[in-house]
Protein backbone atom coordinates (compact mmCIF):
# COMPACT_ATOMS: atom_id res chain seq x y z
CA UNK A 1 0.00 0.00 0.00
CA UNK A 2 1.01 3.99 -0.46
CA UNK A 3 1.76 5.70 1.99
CA UNK A 4 1.39 9.55 1.28
CA UNK A 5 4.58 11.61 1.66
CA UNK A 6 4.77 13.66 4.43
CA UNK A 7 4.00 16.45 2.99
CA UNK A 8 0.44 15.70 1.45
CA UNK A 9 -2.49 15.38 3.17
CA UNK A 10 -4.20 12.54 3.32
CA UNK A 11 -8.20 11.83 2.44
CA UNK A 12 -8.86 12.53 6.02
CA UNK A 13 -6.77 15.46 7.20
CA UNK A 14 -9.00 18.36 8.22
CA UNK A 15 -8.38 21.57 6.46
CA UNK A 16 -8.11 22.64 10.45
CA UNK A 17 -5.48 20.02 10.82
CA UNK A 18 -3.86 21.35 7.18
CA UNK A 19 -3.45 24.70 8.33
CA UNK A 20 -2.04 24.00 12.06
CA UNK A 21 -5.14 23.88 14.39
CA UNK A 22 -5.82 26.50 16.87
CA UNK A 23 -2.64 28.26 17.33
CA UNK A 24 -2.66 28.69 13.28
CA UNK A 25 -6.17 29.96 12.57
CA UNK A 26 -5.51 32.25 15.59
CA UNK A 27 -2.71 34.02 13.95
CA UNK A 28 -4.63 34.23 11.21
CA UNK A 29 -7.47 35.87 12.47
CA UNK A 30 -5.44 38.10 14.56
CA UNK A 31 -3.48 39.30 11.46
CA UNK A 32 -6.56 39.63 9.24
CA UNK A 33 -7.91 42.38 12.24
CA UNK A 34 -4.05 43.94 12.38
CA UNK A 35 -4.65 44.42 8.33
CA UNK A 36 -7.68 45.59 8.54
CA UNK A 37 -6.99 48.29 11.45
CA UNK A 38 -3.53 49.49 10.11
CA UNK A 39 -4.22 49.33 5.94
CA UNK A 40 -6.19 51.93 4.29
CA UNK A 41 -7.05 49.50 1.86
CA UNK A 42 -9.46 47.81 4.00
CA UNK A 43 -11.08 51.19 5.33
CA UNK A 44 -14.59 50.49 4.64
CA UNK A 45 -14.19 46.80 5.75
CA UNK A 46 -13.10 48.40 8.93
CA UNK A 47 -15.53 51.12 9.46
CA UNK A 48 -18.19 48.22 9.47
CA UNK A 49 -17.15 46.53 12.39
CA UNK A 50 -17.37 49.09 15.16
CA UNK A 51 -14.78 50.62 17.48
CA UNK A 52 -14.15 47.74 19.40
CA UNK A 53 -12.38 44.67 17.50
CA UNK A 54 -12.51 42.19 20.35
CA UNK A 55 -15.74 40.44 19.92
CA UNK A 56 -15.24 39.76 16.30
CA UNK A 57 -11.99 38.39 16.62
CA UNK A 58 -13.49 36.06 19.24
CA UNK A 59 -16.13 34.81 17.01
CA UNK A 60 -14.14 34.70 13.67
CA UNK A 61 -11.52 32.53 15.37
CA UNK A 62 -14.53 29.85 17.01
CA UNK A 63 -15.93 30.42 13.48
CA UNK A 64 -13.47 29.69 11.40
CA UNK A 65 -12.40 26.67 14.01
CA UNK A 66 -15.62 24.74 12.77
CA UNK A 67 -15.81 25.67 9.76
CA UNK A 68 -12.18 24.20 8.82
CA UNK A 69 -13.38 21.09 10.33
CA UNK A 70 -11.93 21.45 14.28
CA UNK A 71 -13.88 22.01 17.25
CA UNK A 72 -16.99 23.35 17.24
CA UNK A 73 -16.37 26.42 19.23
CA UNK A 74 -19.01 28.50 17.96
CA UNK A 75 -21.96 26.17 17.26
CA UNK A 76 -21.25 25.21 21.11
CA UNK A 77 -21.92 29.04 21.92
CA UNK A 78 -24.46 29.88 19.68
CA UNK A 79 -25.84 27.44 17.62
CA UNK A 80 -26.12 27.06 13.70
CA UNK A 81 -23.64 30.18 12.57
CA UNK A 82 -26.49 31.59 10.23
CA UNK A 83 -23.89 33.49 8.91
CA UNK A 84 -26.37 35.76 6.45
CA UNK A 85 -29.06 36.37 9.01
CA UNK A 86 -26.42 37.15 11.44
CA UNK A 87 -24.85 39.87 9.06
CA UNK A 88 -28.17 41.40 7.37
CA UNK A 89 -28.23 44.49 9.80
CA UNK A 90 -24.47 45.50 8.44
CA UNK A 91 -24.40 46.52 4.49
CA UNK A 92 -22.27 43.81 2.66
CA UNK A 93 -22.06 44.79 -1.10
CA UNK A 94 -19.76 44.18 -3.57
CA UNK A 95 -16.49 46.57 -1.93
CA UNK A 96 -17.04 44.85 0.93
CA UNK A 97 -16.85 41.21 -0.15
CA UNK A 98 -13.73 42.15 -2.23
CA UNK A 99 -12.18 44.49 1.56
CA UNK A 100 -13.09 41.25 3.30
CA UNK A 101 -11.50 38.92 1.49
CA UNK A 102 -8.25 40.72 -0.10
CA UNK A 103 -7.49 41.15 4.01
CA UNK A 104 -8.28 37.44 4.24
CA UNK A 105 -6.03 36.72 1.57
CA UNK A 106 -3.35 38.65 2.49
CA UNK A 107 -3.88 37.13 6.02
CA UNK A 108 -3.19 33.94 4.83
CA UNK A 109 -0.16 35.40 2.92
CA UNK A 110 1.46 36.77 5.99
CA UNK A 111 0.86 33.78 8.40
CA UNK A 112 2.25 31.36 6.21
CA UNK A 113 -0.67 28.97 4.76
CA UNK A 114 0.79 26.70 2.33
CA UNK A 115 -0.01 27.74 -1.21
CA UNK A 116 -2.24 24.01 -2.05
CA UNK A 117 -4.56 25.07 1.01
CA UNK A 118 -4.77 28.60 0.29
CA UNK A 119 -6.28 27.87 -2.97
CA UNK A 120 -8.53 25.96 -1.88
CA UNK A 121 -9.73 28.38 0.79
CA UNK A 122 -10.13 31.74 -1.39
CA UNK A 123 -12.21 29.47 -3.58
CA UNK A 124 -14.77 28.61 -0.26
CA UNK A 125 -14.28 32.12 1.08
CA UNK A 126 -15.25 33.84 -2.21
CA UNK A 127 -18.48 31.78 -2.24
CA UNK A 128 -18.93 32.63 1.51
CA UNK A 129 -18.36 36.35 1.21
CA UNK A 130 -20.41 36.73 -2.16
CA UNK A 131 -23.40 34.80 -0.32
CA UNK A 132 -23.55 37.03 2.22
CA UNK A 133 -23.59 40.17 -0.20
CA UNK A 134 -26.86 41.79 1.08
CA UNK A 135 -26.67 44.98 -1.09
Amino acid sequence: MLQPKPDEPTPMTTPFERIGGEAAVQALVTRFYDLMDLEPTYARLREVHGSDLSEPRKRLFWFLCGWLGGPQHYTERFGHPMLRARHLHVHIGIQERDEWLACMFQAMAETGVEPKLAEQLERSFFGTADWMRNQ
